[in-house]
């Protein structure tokens, strides 16, 4: 939607005022309120509505100058050695022309609307605009209003349907003559108009084309434009050399007064005189004049006789129109090179123009469409440039093998992954807020597939996508190694990690697991940056962390981590400690290694006691337990026996349990013990 800089509020009244009325039912009254608004307004030069007409309008002036050039195939050879003009192509080119003549009224109306920054305002910033409407029109009448006025006024169809039906000496060579001055009188400003609005839509967009293919053709349109006006005037050229050869022929035979030629005769519309059927049988005008015959030629046409030489100028429009655009574009990439041209002066002038012409052409536009295409090409050629600037690097360093393969999968994989864009250079040259909103979109519902952030609030969710940064990892790389400092957290995206342990190299314990997208790695970070009193050293890592495959992951930083731990308490709430606790693979492997553990340890009991009881049963002493024993069967009865075995079975147990302790050290525990993971202080706030 464009803005509207300026109404005043008498103007809102007014509308109002028409509004409340209780008979506004019509709609011409509803247009006149709508009219009122209007008048009103006052448009941004940078708003939507008046960059969307700038492009606009630069489209329907390329093509009203297309239409210009079409006047000049209007005359044709419509009989022996007479002119004529086209009347069916005459109201097509008019209603086309007084169609673009539409939108150049248009524009001067924008232009009256449209603010300008005041000249005095542009120390500093964008500057001030003038929203008066009597400063803007002024501004424009002063400026560019002449200008624009030129290139509006019908002159074409004014000469073409008033001026020359009115005159009394209309002849088909004078009216060619009169029509195409004007044309070539008007096309200057029109042509002019292109250039500033060229540089008003670069000013406000930054670029005429949005896209390289879009600017290669819009060059290649204005290469186009100048074949078709430069094969439209050889094509006008050649009738006024025609039709000079048959004048010249005319007055020689005037002079010799052999016969009586009149300028009528030239004139198609002539054709049914009976003098002039008269004059065709007894004139040598036309096999003198013509560019076919060898003989009794003595007129030389130069670069104009291969228009008859092809029929070009007895021929169909469409016809004469594609071979003079091909005529113009030939000799303008060759710069006129295969012209075979005579004295004539305007013809040598005409050739040398074109000459100059087509080689600034060429240099120009060609070159414009060649800087369009290489920029869609420019980043394949710089990372071409770049992956051959690596593979001499490796010659020369004479790596091995696997290394050099692990280079090349890994600069081919970025390739695919970024297509040679720097992002982090490009979001750090935006401001905050712009950056931050993109993070946002880019990363929050990737970031929202890990379960662990899926737990954080909005809030919280955005400090840590603001600082996230994408990581690229090939098939084969070690991210983190066991027992390295860790220096930064691993959000999995795409891809696989093994993650494996043994517990600071302890022989006999091998733990390894599978990250996929989701998980996360370098869980140590998170505790170090919990810890309120945490020091500048690292945490070292507790898993050796291994691609399996190509892996695209967010990463966040040491410094990162721990600024948003400190200025986001919410990160040591139980909740997300819980939950970081039951996703971090580090705290399940210490866990299940700890019930494991424990599960053997009871195991190991329970077996001591039945093996205990079961031996207890049947053991019978065979020394001091039988002194013992006769002792005391004198006198004892059967229930005092059952106490004594008890009391055998008792000491037979702690005997083998007081053994099984001092045999500890030889045996070999199956489930070595694993540290439980450094836990923070989250009582402190």
């Amino acid at each position: 939607m464009y803005r509207i800089i300026s109404t005043p509020a008498s103007t809102f009244r007014q509308f109002r005022r028409l509004r409340s009325r209780p008979k506004l039912t019509t709609a011409t009254e509803e247009e006149h309120a709508f009219q009122i608004l209007w008048r009103h307004q006052i448009l941004d030069p940078d708003s939507d509505i008046v960059t969307y007409w700038n492009r606009v309008f630069l489209v329907t002036s390329l093509l009203a100058l297309f239409i210009d050039p079409l006047y000049f195939f209007l005359p044709t050879v419509g009989g022996p050695a007479c002119l004529e003009a086209d009347p069916k192509l005459s109201i097509i080119v008019t209603i086309l022309r007084s169609f673009a003549d539409l939108f150049y009224v248009l524009h001067m109306l924008m232009k009256f609307r449209t603010a300008f920054v005041a000249p005095n305002s542009r120390i500093f910033g964008r500057g001030d605009l003038v929203m008066d409407s009597h400063e803007i029109a002024m501004r424009y009448l002063k400026s560019d209003f002449v200008i624009d006025l030129a290139a509006t006024i019908p002159l074409p169809q004014i000469v073409i349907w008033l001026v020359i039906p009115a005159s009394t000496n209309a002849r088909t060579d004078h009216a060619n003559n009169t029509l195409a001055l004007f044309v070539l009188i008007q096309y200057v400003p029109r042509l002019f108009l292109i250039f500033p609005l060229n540089r008003r839509i670069q000013k406000t967009t930054g670029v005429i084309a949005k896209t390289p293919w879009i600017g290669a053709a819009y060059n290649l349109v204005l290469y186009l434009l100048a074949s078709h006006v430069t094969g439209a005037t050889w094509y006008l050229s050649s009738i006024g050399r025609q039709f000079n050869c048959w004048k010249a022929q005319c007055n020689m035979e005037n002079k010799s007064h052999t016969l009586s030629c009149f300028s009528s005769y030239l004139d198609c519309n002539s054709l049914d005189h009976p003098d002039r059927q008269y004059w065709l049988n007894i004139t040598r005008v036309i096999t003198r004049c013509d560019a076919k015959s060898k003989i009794n030629i003595k007129y030389k046409f130069g670069m104009f006789a291969e228009a008859f030489l092809n029929d070009v100028v007895v021929s169909k429009f469409k016809e004469r129109y594609f071979y003079c655009l091909w005529w113009g574009l030939r000799n303008l990439s060759s710069y006129g090179q295969n012209l075979d041209t005579t004295t004539y002066l305007p013809e040598t002038l005409f050739c040398i123009f074109l000459c100059i012409f087509g080689l600034v052409l060429f240099s120009l536009l060609i070159g414009n469409m060649e800087t369009y295409l290489s920029s869609m090409t420019v980043r394949l050629e710089e990372w071409r440039i770049r992956k051959r600037d690596t593979e001499e690097w490796m010659r020369h360093r004479q790596l091995p093998p696997h290394l050099q393969e692990r280079v090349r999968r890994f600069v081919q994989y970025k390739w695919l992954a970024t297509r040679g864009v720097n992002e982090e250079e490009i979001l750090q040259s935006l401001p905050l807020d712009l950056r931050r909103s993109i993070q946002h979109h880019l990363c929050l519902s990737l970031v929202r597939r890990v379960p662990f952030f899926s737990q954080m609030d909005d809030q919280l969710l955005d400090a840590i996508c603001e600082r996230l940064a994408s990581s690229l990892s090939t098939e084969g790389t070690y991210i983190f190694r066991e027992g390295d400092p860790v220096d930064e957290m691993l959000f999995i995206i795409r891809g696989q990690l093994e993650s494996s342990t043994t517990n600071g190299g302890r022989s006999g314990f091998f733990n390894c697991i599978k990250l996929r997208p989701g998980d996360f790695c370098g869980e140590e970070l998170l505790t170090w940056a919990l810890m309120p009193n945490s020091t500048l050293n690292l945490p070292s890592s507790t898993r050796t962390v291994k691609a399996l495959s190509e892996v695209e992951a967010f990463s966040l930083q040491a410094e990162d981590l721990k600024f948003v731990a400190c200025q986001f308490k919410r990160l040591h709430s139980k909740k997300l400690q819980h939950a970081f606790r039951y996703y971090s693979h580090q705290w399940r492997t210490w866990g299940a290694c700890f019930i494991q553990a424990a599960w053997r340890r009871f195991q190991k009991r329970k077996a001591t006691r039945e093996l205990s009881l079961r031996e207890g049963l049947y053991y019978l002493p065979e020394t001091d337990g039988n002194e013992h024993f006769e002792d005391l069967q004198i006198g004892e009865s059967s229930g005092n026996v059952k106490k004594i075995q008890n009391l055998g079975a008792t000491v037979l147990a702690s005997k083998f349990a007081a053994n099984t302790r001092k045999g500890t050290h030889k045996l070999a525990d199956p489930v070595p013990k694993l540290f439980k993971p450094s836990e923070p202080d989250f009582s402190q706030p």
